[in-house]
């Protein structure tokens, strides 16, 4: 028994002087710089330059690979239609776009996205800018070719549309499907609120050239749009967004500046335990203009729309959807150029209002392909009825980043 603990108690200390030892190992690395860890076939981190050491930025391996091989995708959109047009045709069959996408990190400080899209009448840059993510007051600063921050259709690419088309609100007042994309500046930030609401305001500040809607003859011309936006959830299934729009820029057709006035509104429900069976968003937008058209008053056409989309099982979805809008001046049958008077004299000035109504049916038979369809009736100016089917397939190859929630 005796001999028993005293073996007990030599190991005990043979316990403790190993735990010393360690102590003092790990006391000592402690002082000393970490040393990287070996990686089996790791890709190179600098390159050799005539000029010396290219260093690659992005801290981590997997970053520093994007600097050199950034996502890409490419997205298809078919449009197909059919029935009794209006004035903004669309052919039988089209391969309406193309959307080629190019993104990755550049540096820890910044990332890059470029979308190009193709489509029957030739190749456009539809976005492009550096994102700076690191700025000292939690700021997010934007520079390059980007969509405005105007309400919620203007910041949609063609394949993220709930809907074939766009809104006529957005086709009258909004420049159309380009809507205000343009060469700028766009600085944002999430502002501290109460009530556990996110609020982010944006501030942009573009070149001032929107075909129909803002043209810069001079440097001074500058364009501005400004958004708050205020999100809070309602419950673990409900959330509510809000947003406030502004865009003042100069007139196509006089020495005086357009304004652009928009609130919107989305609401989604998605409950938690069938959330891949059932969910519904609704959404709306209006937006008020104030268009000057010298010698008369400015004009100020109002339009909006209202439109839902409800899942109704783990592949389908039906939506509607209402318009109401004024149209701008010489929006949309005659050319830009031609004077504000001579719009109003042919019976399509501000006054005359179109509607329309859609009833939509999608099917997406896995994340990356979707099949739609929409029936449509819109009323020209009280004068022209247009009844359409529309049909649509959308494709997506790559890897594509996800858009704004």
């Amino acid at each position: 028994m005796g001999q028993d603990v005293a073996e007990l108690l030599a190991r005990m200390k043979a316990m403790e002087a190993r735990i010393q030892s360690l102590e003092a190992e790990v006391q000592a690395l402690k002082g000393q710089p970490a040393a990287a860890p070996a990686q089996a076939n790791a890709p190179p981190t600098v390159a050799a330059t005539a000029g010396g050491q290219l260093p690659v930025y992005g801290g981590a391996a997997a970053a520093a690979s994007k600097v050199f091989n950034p996502d890409i995708s490419v997205i298809g959109d078919f449009v197909g239609a059919a029935g009794n047009p209006g004035p903004r045709s669309t052919p039988s069959l089209e391969m309406h776009e193309s959307e080629l996408g190019l993104q990755a990190i550049i540096d820890p400080y910044a990332r890059g996205d470029f979308f190009l899209t193709f489509g029957e009448h030739g190749v456009d840059l539809e976005e492009g800018y550096i994102t700076f993510t690191s700025l000292p007051g939690a700021l997010q600063l934007r520079a390059g070719k980007m969509r405005a921050a105007f309400g919620l259709v203007n910041t949609m690419h063609n394949h993220v549309l709930p809907w074939i088309d766009r809104p006529l609100v957005t086709q009258n007042l909004v420049a159309g499907e380009d809507g205000i994309n343009d060469a700028g500046l766009s600085l944002s930030r999430i502002i501290p609120a109460p009530g556990q609401i996110f609020l982010e305001g944006t501030a942009q500040l573009y070149r001032g050239d929107t075909e129909g809607l803002f043209q810069a003859t001079r440097r001074s011309d500058l364009s501005t749009v400004e958004h708050l936006r205020a999100y809070r959830d309602i419950s673990e299934s409900t959330n509510v967004s809000l947003g406030g729009s502004f865009a003042r820029g100069h007139s196509p057709f006089a020495d005086a500046n357009n304004q652009l006035y928009g609130i919107d509104a989305t609401i989604r429900w998605k409950p938690l335990r069938r959330a891949i069976y059932r969910s519904f968003v609704a959404r709306s937008e209006l937006v008020w203009t104030r268009l000057a058209q010298p010698p008369a008053r400015p004009a100020t056409p109002f339009g909006y729309y209202v439109a839902g989309d409800y899942q109704f099982g783990r592949r389908w979805f039906l939506g509607g959807r209402f318009d109401r809008s004024e149209r701008g001046v010489c929006q949309p049958t005659l050319p830009a150029t031609v004077p504000a008077a001579a719009c109003v004299a042919a019976g399509i000035g501000p006054l005359t209002r179109d509607t329309g109504g859609s009833v939509l049916l999608t099917y997406w038979p896995s994340e990356f392909s979707q099949i739609r369809g929409q029936l449509r009736r819109t009323e020209y100016g009280g004068s022209f009825t247009a009844n359409e089917f529309l049909f649509q397939f959308i494709f997506s190859l790559g890897a594509h980043g996800a858009h704004p929630f």
